[in-house]
């Protein structure tokens, strides 16, 4: 009798599973891929709003405005698509989006209409990073929904460097208010590709809505964990050190253009995104968040010792290594603690989380620059650097106590394999060693 087959590895059962890159993850991706670069032809406003006459501190008040909109707005976008489901909510930020880009692209002053327009917009682009984060979490088996986040993520890297590059070459190839219209155009025009994107995805959707309705904050408190969210600010404060106060630091010590930075972190990302995208399978999402905050501590303190513009390429990788696995880890989990019904609630508040991150550490590392003579740069990024290595270890002995679904899921499915195995084998042993009746023929006649 032929030997029982062995139980799979873990990549055997990866590659046997059915796979999820379906044409719907794909449109979603080229979907995700449109926002990311709508925003970051967008990321030239302050420039708009001194060319129309007002000042940094304006462009400032504004984004400002915009950004306390999003955030008021995550008080209610959760529960909405809990309640009124995916296809609805999702639209109408989609649309929202789009008038917040036409806003932009048609305000001729610095008056209320660009408020009004950052604000749509700012709305919109919460509720797209929502929406997309909710449908794909819906499109997947269980076990596999960090995996699927982490790549749909990686369109918003190509979209950073493909937007970015845009914007470059607009402002390098034209002067005056015609650039600003073609920045602005682009934009426009990718939110109303995304309008109709939304609706291709959703198109199929129902919605059953919950039979109980909470408040956002009783969910808030019954269901967000303390650790994952903690872990999901030090995320924050590390996107405000990179996206706003890194290019003060640029110039503060004249080390040139901080072009190579977002370049290397993007690519990095990327890169390690696809890398790891079955790590939360193999070797599970509390690791991932371990390591993804340990880059995060090294990328922080070798900001300490750059001396040049190219130099920021090292920072850059080990920061786009955490963001990497940061992300899809943190989101899933924080998704994963509500209910199923509040799964929308769910993925607001992680996603919610990491903005307020944001909020709470700007004015810190505004106060620190400002306090310590010569800049504080040093001593910000010395702190971010603790912060994020004591994170670590506040989550290494609390959140990574927690048993890992996604990686539970595969050792049951080991486990059931070997008993299988085991079975079979002694299942033969126990067939070689009964005794065998005599045929029957002329011996027996």
């Amino acid at each position: 009798m032929s030997a029982p087959p062995a139980a799979a590895e873990p990549a055997d059962r990866f590659a046997a599973e059915e796979s999820i890159y379906t044409r719907t993850f794909w449109i979603a991706y080229i979907g995700h891929l449109t926002v990311v670069t709508a925003n970051a032809v967008t990321f030239r406003f302050a420039e708009l709003v001194v060319f129309l006459g007002g000042t940094d501190q304006t462009a400032g008040n504004i984004v400002s405005v915009g950004l306390a909109g999003a955030l008021l707005s995550r008080l209610f976008l959760g529960q909405a698509i809990d309640h009124f489901g995916l296809r609805r909510v999702w639209i109408a930020t989609a649309i929202a989006f789009f008038v917040g880009a036409l806003g932009l692209l048609l305000s001729n002053s610095v008056g209320w209409p660009i408020y009004v327009s950052r604000i749509f917009f700012s709305i919109g682009l919460a509720g797209a990073f929502t929406g997309s984060n909710v449908h794909i979490q819906n499109q997947v088996p269980f076990h596999r929904r960090t995996e699927a986040i982490g790549t749909l993520g990686t369109s918003g890297f190509l979209g950073l460097i493909l937007g970015t590059t845009i914007g470059d070459f607009v402002f390098e190839g034209f002067d005056g208010g015609f650039r600003f219209a073609l920045l602005f155009g682009i934009a426009t025009a990718l939110t109303a590709t995304y309008v109709f994107t939304v609706a291709l995805l959703t198109r199929r959707d129902v919605h059953e809505p919950p039979h109980e309705t909470l408040p956002a904050y009783r969910l808030v408190f019954k269901y967000q964990p303390v650790s994952t969210t903690l872990v999901a600010l030090m995320m924050g404060m590390t996107f405000c050190i990179t996206t706003v106060f890194l290019t003060r630091y640029a110039t503060f010590y004249d080390l040139g253009g901080i072009g190579p930075f977002f370049v290397g972190y993007a690519a990095s990302a990327f890169a390690f995104r696809v890398l790891t995208r079955r790590w939360s399978r193999s070797m599970g999402r509390h690791r991932m968040i371990l390591y993804g905050l340990a880059g995060y501590a090294v990328g922080q303190t070798t900001l300490i010792f750059v001396t040049n513009q190219w130099m920021f390429l090292i920072p850059a990788v080990f920061t786009g290594f955490g963001h990497a696995l940061l992300f899809p880890a943190v989101v899933s989990m924080i998704t994963e603690a509500y209910p199923k019904p509040f799964r929308g609630t769910g993925t607001n508040m992680a996603l919610g989380s990491i903005e307020a991150g944001t909020l709470v550490f700007a004015p810190l590392i505004g106060f620190l620059i400002d306090f310590f003579p010569g800049g504080g740069f040093t001593q910000t990024f010395a702190l971010a650097a603790t912060l994020s290595l004591g994170t670590g270890i506040v989550y290494l002995f609390t959140g990574a106590k927690v048993e890992d679904t996604d990686l539970s899921y595969y050792q049951m499915e080991a486990l059931r394999e070997r008993e299988a195995a085991e079975a079979e084998e002694e299942f033969e042993k126990a067939s070689d060693a009964s005794p065998r009746p005599e045929l029957c023929g002329a011996e027996s006649s």
